[in-house]
């Protein structure tokens, strides 16, 4: 009997070509660097209050309107942007905050990359009103989704920058996020659900910078109304309520060039989540394994395995020390980045545990739930 012919290989499929490199349009460049910064409501929040922040401000309002689909409106008290700057400070990778390689390592900013704003305004309706200290009048940045009808005929790449009302400070305002980026938007969740994240990022930022006052509005009515406090518990109390305040312990310790503020909860107070659990770096929230491994070291043998403690942590290290460095390369949309520092040993925390020993008797002034 014959063998069947061998069949021969299917011819691959021809390539198309690729078409020609090119340089790409700087709102496509903006908008692809979003996909990066801003992942929702949330993100836009977070990246306007470190900047308020930063310009020295010592009240921040902000207004929501629809978990932040709809509004955002963020102003301050800070040192404003003067006129000749207003277009600049929404130019992509344009900052006031690091002028060389060497500042990389020496930052003490919360934001530094000079992204953000290009990157919001690419995505919503925006505009900004700034008045500087000692200018007479305010003056307004229009972006381009914000222009009117008899605006359009303006060169559309030729920022719009006109006089303007306002006291000293700024105010940024964003309508409409991704209104030119509807796949985006159909992600985003019901307005309470993106609410609840916009509140937590307040609450992360709050938290960290007490003699700050902040309020909150949502839809026209007031959420939060924090003024400024000069000491963190007041704070606490203020977002999570006078009792958990009150129970709060206070551990302050200063080792190999790390100074540490904590405030826990006693092992009562525990929750079933891990998200009561608060560690900044230099007024930065950071996440870190090691860190959350002291803190469950610290309160071993106290609680059930499947609770967690209450613990608001303050960590303080030289931004120039080779071991407090943050990596600076990590996207700013994904979860908070951990620190290279070395974590805080479990009886730097714990002060019933003594060094070496396993544990010891804990203090009797335990609050109950």
């Amino acid at each position: 009997m014959s063998s069947p012919p061998i069949s021969e290989p299917p011819e691959p499929p021809s390539a198309s070509p690729l078409p020609a490199i090119r340089q790409l349009d700087p709102t496509l460049v903006n908008q692809i660097a979003a996909g990066e910064v801003i992942e929702r409501p949330a993100s836009v929040v977070k990246e306007l209050l470190e900047n308020a922040i930063d310009a020295g401000a010592t009240r921040i309002d902000v207004a929501i309107e629809e978990g932040g689909v709809q509004l955002i409106r963020v102003t301050d008290n800070g040192s404003g942007i003067g006129r000749e700057d207003l277009a600049l400070a929404v130019a992509p990778h344009a900052t006031s905050k690091i002028r060389s390689t060497e500042d990389l390592f020496n930052i003490r900013t919360l934001g530094f990359r000079g992204e953000a704003l290009a990157s919001i305004a690419s995505i919503s309706r925006f505009r900004i009103v700034s008045r500087p200290a000692g200018q007479d009048e305010a003056y307004e940045y229009v972006g381009r989704g914000e222009r009117g009808a008899s605006e359009a005929g303006e060169s559309s790449d030729a920022p719009l920058i006109r006089s303007s009302a306002g006291p000293v400070g700024t105010t940024v305002e964003v309508r409409n996020l991704f209104y030119n980026v509807p796949a985006r938007r159909k992600f985003l969740r019901q307005a309470a659900t993106e609410m609840g994240h916009v509140t937590e990022q307040i609450a992360r930022l709050a938290l960290a910078h007490p003699a700050i006052a902040f309020s909150v509005s949502h839809n026209g009515r007031s959420a939060r109304s924090l003024p400024s406090v000069s000491d963190r518990r007041s704070r606490i109390g203020d977002f999570y309520g006078p009792e958990l305040a009150s129970c709060l312990i206070p551990v302050q310790r200063s080792e190999r060039d790390l100074e540490i503020e904590a405030l826990f909860a006693p092992p009562a107070q525990s929750r079933a989540s891990s998200k009561w659990q608060y560690v900044f770096l230099n007024g930065r929230f950071i996440t870190d394994r090691r860190i959350a491994y002291a803190v469950r070291e610290a309160f071993r043998g106290l609680m059930e395995h499947d609770r967690h403690a209450v613990v608001f942590l303050f960590l303080r290290a030289d931004p120039r020390h080779p071991e407090s460095r943050l990596p600076i390369r990590r996207p700013p949309r994904r979860s908070p980045a951990p620190t290279s520092a070395r974590p805080p040993p479990s009886d730097m925390m714990a002060p019933w545990r003594a060094p070496g020993r396993p544990s010891v008797r804990p203090p009797r002034r335990w609050c109950s739930r």
